[in-house]
């Protein structure tokens, strides 16, 4: 695992076959780190299943309305969004999609973001300044590479747990 500069802006998030650390960048899109950090304290991402995974692009998860795979998970649903949560304003940056990053999820609307996110396989310049970047895989890129693909996958993988560093 890589050594945690800043605890308080690093989340770990443990898949099946190990654990993810992402560097949040809180000078870039603030509001969208205080969100991710909001809801792995609440235990809202735990469980949470990856609903799109697309093979060469990137792998999507966090709807927390409909995608924990707990009693009455319903896969169809995941993905559509619903929380209760108020939609984040978009913070577009110079910042490039490269391999690694971590975008939030959004529907046309550029400003609203909510709790699902996306890790980027590859470079996906294509997205530049039209997605927000708010933090980047520092290790465990390689468990991100083994999440099952699928729109959805017939057996999604999950976020077995979400925690800010500073808290594990």
């Amino acid at each position: 695992m890589a050594e945690i500069k800043d605890p308080e802006n690093t989340v770990i998030i443990e898949l099946k076959d190990g654990k993810v650390v992402i560097e949040l960048l809180p000078d870039v899109a603030p509001h969208h780190c205080e969100r991710m950090k909001e809801l792995a304290r609440s235990g809202q991402y735990d469980n949470v299943c990856f609903h799109r995974v697309i093979d060469g692009f990137m792998a999507q998860s966090g709807d927390v309305a409909n995608g924990n795979m707990e009693s009455g998970f319903d896969l169809r649903r995941a993905g559509t969004g619903g929380s209760d949560l108020p939609d984040l304003p978009a913070e577009f940056s110079k910042l490039p999609h490269d391999r690694g990053t971590l975008g939030a999820a959004r529907s046309a609307n550029p400003n609203s973001a909510n709790s699902q996110f996306f890790i980027n396989f590859k470079d996906n310049h294509f997205l530049n300044g039209q997605y927000t970047v708010y933090g980047r895989v520092i290790s465990g890129m390689e468990f991100v590479d083994n999440i099952k693909r699928g729109e959805p996958p017939a057996e999604p993988d999950r976020m077995i747990s979400v925690k800010v560093a500073a808290d594990a």
